[in-house]
C-alpha cells in the first residue's frame, strides 16, 4: 500500500433494516475512521429499534464468495466480525481468516439482541469460542457476553483472563450492562488487566453501540494505529456517537456515527 491509499476494512455482519446496528453501523463507523468498508452480509434480520423478530443466515457458500471476490481484488487491512448467523458461517470465516493470518481481526461476539432475542445458540457459541477466539486480535464482548463466553469464571476479571487463555490477544470487556455509576471498560492482555477506561454513563440505551465500537477499532487498526491507541480512540468516538444519538423509532436510541460531519457544517 502507498501512503495515499485508503485502507480497506472487511466486515462480516448481518443487515439491520433500521440502520442502527449491523452492517450499516459498521460501514458508517469504518468510513468515519477514514477507511473503505467492504461489507460481507452474513444474515438478514427482521427487527426494529426494540428487538429482533427473526433472522435468516446467508448461505456459507455465498459468504465465502462475497469475501473472496473482494480479497482477490483489494488489499484488506483489517477484518471485523459481528453477527455471523450460523455454525457454517463461522467455519467458513475461520477458513478465510486462516488464509490471511497477517491481517488483524476484531471480533464483536454478538450473542443476543438489545431487546433480548437470542442470536446465538450453544452450538454457535461453541463454534465462535473454538474457531474464532484464537484468531482475535481484539475481542469486544459486553459483560453479559463475556460471562457466556467464559462460563466458569466467577468475576469479570476472571472472564478476561479466561478469554485470553482461549487465544485472544486483547480483550475489551465493556461495562454498559453493569449497575455502576460510570461505564468502566476493562482491557486485558498479556494475561493481566492492562487498563480501565471510565466513561460518563449516558441516560439512554442504544441500538448499535457495540457494533460501532468494534468497527471503529477495526478502522483504526486498518489505519495502522497500534492496538492500545486504536482501542482508546474508538471508545472516545463511540461515546461521542452516543452523546449525539437520537431516538427515531419507538425503542432504543441510535448512535449518530456521522456527528462529526454535521458539527463541521455547523
Amino acid at each position: 500500500m502507498t501512503q495515499n491509499d485508503i485502507p480497506v476494512v472487511m466486515t462480516f455482519a448481518g443487515n439491520d433494516p433500521t440502520g442502527g446496528a449491523g452492517i450499516q453501523a459498521d460501514i458508517e463507523a469504518i468510513a468515519s475512521m477514514g477507511c473503505q468498508a467492504a461489507p460481507v452480509i452474513t444474515a438478514l434480520t427482521v427487527q426494529d429499534t426494540r428487538n429482533v423478530v427473526r433472522f435468516e443466515p446467508v448461505a456459507a457458500t455465498l459468504v465465502v464468495e462475497q469475501a473472496r471476490a473482494v480479497l482477490e481484488d483489494m488489499p484488506v487491512a483489517c477484518f471485523k466480525l459481528g453477527m455471523l448467523g450460523s455454525v457454517e458461517n463461522v467455519e467458513a470465516i475461520h477458513t478465510i481468516l486462516g488464509d490471511y493470518p497477517e491481517i488483524p481481526v476484531v471480533l464483536d461476539p454478538i450473542l443476543r439482541a438489545g431487546g433480548g432475542s437470542e442470536l446465538a445458540d450453544e452450538e454457535l457459541l461453541d463454534a465462535i469460542t473454538e474457531l474464532l477466539l484464537p484468531l482475535a486480535t481484539v475481542l469486544t464482548p459486553n459483560s453479559e457476553e463475556a460471562r457466556r463466553l467464559a462460563p466458569e469464571a466467577d468475576s469479570l476479571d476472571a472472564c478476561g483472563q479466561e478469554l485470553l487463555a482461549k487465544g485472544c490477544e486483547l480483550v475489551l470487556i465493556t461495562g454498559t450492562h453493569e449497575n455502576t455509576g460510570a461505564v468502566d471498560n476493562i482491557l486485558y492482555g498479556n494475561m493481566r488487566k492492562l487498563e480501565t477506561f471510565t466513561w460518563e454513563r449516558l441516560p439512554h440505551s442504544y441500538h448499535g453501540s457495540g457494533c460501532t465500537l468494534a468497527a471503529a477499532i477495526a478502522g483504526l487498526l486498518g489505519q495502522g494505529l497500534e492496538p492500545f491507541t486504536a482501542i482508546y480512540e474508538a471508545q472516545e468516538y463511540t461515546w461521542e456517537t452516543l452523546k449525539h444519538g437520537y431516538r427515531i423509532g419507538m425503542g432504543q436510541h441510535l448512535p449518530n456515527r456521522l456527528f462529526w460531519a454535521r458539527a463541521e457544517e455547523e
